[in-house]
């Protein structure tokens, strides 16, 4: 196991150094999460975001729809109907 010291500022701040930035995948402007273990460990981990975390975090584009599976469902059903007709009038 490894161990490196970091200095409190009187802020309240950490440097992370350089090696645990590497290895935790972050670096400038990314979060990290400080989590307090059951048996009192404290540990660094990086803030992975998944799609359902950002979904609604941006405004929807005007005169756009937000229902996702409608629009599809509708241009699904356009595209079955423009087929049938070249069917049946070439």
């Amino acid at each position: 196991m490894k161990s490196t010291v970091s200095t409190i500022s009187s802020k309240g701040q950490i440097t992370i150094p350089a090696e645990v930035r590497r290895h935790l995948g972050v670096g400038a402007s990314d979060k990290i999460s400080v989590v307090i273990t059951d048996e009192g460990r404290v540990e660094l981990r990086p803030v992975r975001y998944t799609l359902e975390d950002v979904i609604g975090s941006i405004a929807p584009v005007p005169n756009e729809s937000l229902d996702l599976e409608r629009e599809i469902d509708v241009a699904m059903e356009e595209q079955a109907i423009r087929r049938a007709r070249r069917l049946h009038y070439p």
